[in-house]
């Protein structure tokens, strides 16, 4: 048991086993080079830039933050609220822009924006006393556009630096996204450079009516609480607007569009030989429309979709093809599948659940579930040609895939269950050129996952055992889903399991984790099943605990626990309020525990207003359950959580006293929704576990 005893600390030490690994991969379009961001060791967590030569397969470090004395460098609240809402637990170089060919690197590092000229080697410091957000790389690798304290400012290579667009307003920032486009749309960026380095679209936010919250740092009593914008459910959005900027002159236009029915920026794109274009997006997400953007400003509708329900915004989508087609991604309704789709055709069939679009140029890499011959749960790598056939493009073993293509070069991440963490390969065509070294630490343990798929709605399930091993007497069962939207915790990759089979291990428990309705990856139907009732969810943990337990002899349902951090978090509160007679005991992590409490753009597209569907809002808040709580609880949450304020399990802790029902609420003073207390997080859940559930040891 020694080495489930060392997970907790190596955990935390290596910031989940991901320092270290080789990421962030940018392919030159000769198929010369691979860019990417790679820390020395597995608890190193600066990230230094290195390069990956194909033809010779060696690797040359291109900049090593380390070597330059800048690994504790200062950063602005801008990139911190950015590496919040990527989920960054790495310093260093954290992100990277590069010119079309892939000659030149630009990349902030505390007050200094470097250039790196990859044929050389040789570095510059083109700012090095401001702390600047974003650097973007013009393609000609003439430029660089950054912004600072919210101006956009451009500074070509001659060291002449300019200033686009400022004001003096405060709640108007240029070049970055806004909140609910970094937090829930997957959009990171607020710039994007023409193909010829002449003209740069910005985004501009007004956050001015956006109410105003506040985080404080209560163990600090001196420090004043940190303002923030939150765009809570029901209340105003900022306001965004795009505008084109000739960078020779500095004469902008700004893009035109019907912004009262289409207020969300959805995605940008600006391809060689293809007009700006466009995603706007309504207020209820029921409708979009791709816009062709004209020298002018004005626009031209060149596809409109439209959902009962919702319309999503996938990973990759649109692009364009080298030819100039529009490549996207739409869910076809009548066959219950999200399609390919090319110049307006469906590409397609029932039988692939298209994910995300990896490149687009003579063909199209996507990621996709292929269900026709090939069986495996989670999106693999495949290619699209004109003549209609569609080609393995990465691993063709079950597990967690994704890729980086450009100039016949495919950069392969492959996580998998033959081995605990993910590995690199490079592949020129389909032949495998070398393997880019990770400098992850080994977790201490294994995972052994069983997959199982339970009941009549065929819920995935992966079991953990102790040890691995089919125990001879009954044990208890621990729930450990995430079960929301956005996310799938039944992979087939050891890493995804790592934790679950820690608690098998330390508490001498089953663990089930379940991916119910919602969760993504099975069909458009299925994601839509929560439309106005989350707790859809919980029945389908509670259905697949019954399964589980009538087809395996083993599971002691009379000690059943659950755990989970955001909406898993909110999915085991309730699970302890509304189904006693079935969980025994729950930890709740960063719970939405009132949804009202939560964002625009990701509640309302599954619950509506507050205004216009109060019985719904209602229906889903587990804090009127507050007096039904006869389990015990246990209550974390980060106060510096941005994400989900700390709000929600402060009111739920608040009823719970009212209602005189006994819980346990640990506040973490530093934490945010990606807390960085991982170690002692885990130790406190497992102690509480064994208590809660008598568990020896």
């Amino acid at each position: 048991m020694r080495a489930a005893s060392e997970y907790p600390s190596a955990y935390a030490r290596t910031k989940r086993f991901t320092l270290g690994a080789p990421r962030t991969f940018t392919v030159s379009p000769d198929g010369r080079r691979v860019l990417f961001l790679r820390s020395r060791a597995g608890d190193d967590p600066v990230n230094a830039l290195w390069s990956f030569e194909v033809d010779a397969a060696e690797e040359h470090l291109l900049f090593d933050p380390l070597a330059e004395g800048a690994a504790d460098a200062e950063v602005s609240q801008a990139e911190l609220d950015r590496r919040e809402r990527m989920g960054e637990r790495a310093a260093g170089i954290t992100a990277y822009t590069t010119d079309a060919e892939v000659t030149k690197a630009v990349f902030a590092l505390g007050a200094r924006l470097v250039l790196v000229d990859v044929e050389t080697g040789e570095t510059f410091d083109l700012v090095s006393d401001n702390a600047v957000d974003d650097p973007r790389l013009d393609p000609t690798g003439r430029r660089v556009a950054y912004v600072l304290d919210g101006a956009l400012h451009v500074l070509d290579l001659e060291r002449a630096d300019r200033v686009l667009a400022d004001e003096d307003d405060p709640d108007v920032s240029w070049g970055l996204p806004e909140f609910v486009a970094a937090e829930e749309m997957d959009r990171y960026r607020g710039m994007w450079w023409s193909p010829d380095g002449e003209w740069l679209a910005a985004e501009r936010s007004d956050v001015g009516p956006v109410l105003t919250w506040w985080i404080a740092d209560l163990a600090e009593p001196g420090k004043p609480p940190r303002p923030i914008r939150y765009p809570q459910a029901g209340t105003d959005d900022a306001i965004v607007t795009l505008h084109v900027f000739d960078v020779r002159n500095g004469e902008r236009v700004e893009v035109r569009w019907d912004r009262d029915a289409f207020p969300y920026l959805g995605r940008v794109d600006w391809t060689e030989g293809a007009p700006l274009t466009v995603l706007v997006v309504s207020r209820d997400q029921r409708r979009t429309r791709l816009l062709e953007v004209a020298p002018s400003g004005s626009t031209t509708v060149v596809r409109e979709e439209s959902d009962p329900e919702w319309i999503d915004l996938p990973f990759g989508a649109p692009t364009r093809m080298s030819d100039g087609s529009l490549v996207t991604i739409s869910a076809d309704r009548e066959i219950d599948a999200h399609r390919l789709v090319v110049d307006g055709e469906a590409v397609t069939d029932p039988g692939w659940e298209v994910t995300g679009i990896v490149h687009a140029g003579d063909d199209v890499v996507f990621n996709a579930v292929d269900r026709h011959d090939y069986v495996n749960d989670e999106p693999d790598v495949w290619r699209w040609r004109r003549d209609g056939t569609i080609l393995p493009a990465g691993g063709r073993e079950p597990g967690a895939h994704s890729a980086v293509v450009e100039g016949g070069v495919t950069v392969l991440t492959s996580a998998t269950l033959d081995r605990a963490l993910p590995e690199t390969n490079v592949y020129r065509d389909e032949t495998h050129i070398g393997t880019i070294r990770s400098n992850a630490d080994e977790p201490p343990i294994g995972a052994s996952p069983r997959f199982m798929v339970l009941g009549g709605r065929r819920l995935r399930v992966a079991l953990l055992l102790p040890d691995g091993r089919e125990p001879a007497s009954p044990v208890p069962v621990l729930l450990d889903p995430y079960g929301g939207p956005h996310f799938s915790r039944v992979v087939h990759a050891q890493m995804n399991h790592l934790t679950s089979q820690w608690f098998a291990d330390e508490l001498g428990v089953a663990v089930l984790v379940v991916d119910g309705r919602g969760t993504p990856w099975r069909s458009p139907s299925w994601e839509r099943s929560v439309l106005h009732d989350f707790t859809v969810t919980l029945e389908d943990q509670v259905d697949a605990l019954e399964a589980a337990a009538s087809e395996l002899g083993f599971l002691d349902r009379s000690r059943v626990a659950i755990r989970g951090w955001s909406f898993g978090g909110y999915l085991s509160a309730m699970a302890v309020l509304r189904r006693p007679d079935v969980f025994h005991a729950a930890v709740a992590g960063a719970a939405v525990t009132d949804p009202s409490l939560y964002d625009t753009y990701y509640m309302e597209r599954y619950l509506g207003t507050p205004q216009d569907e109060p019985e719904v809002y209602a229906r889903n808040s587990i804090v009127d359950d507050a007096p039904k709580l006869e389990r015990p609880l246990l209550l974390i949450h980060g106060m510096a959580d941005d994400n989900v304020v700390v709000a929600n399990t402060l009111q739920l802790s608040a009823a719970l006293f009212a209602a005189g029902r006994h819980h346990e609420l640990v506040l973490l003073p530093t934490g945010t929704h990606r807390h960085s207390n991982e170690e002692a997080v885990l130790r406190l859940e497992a102690d509480f576990l064994r208590r809660a559930l008598r568990l020896g040891g």
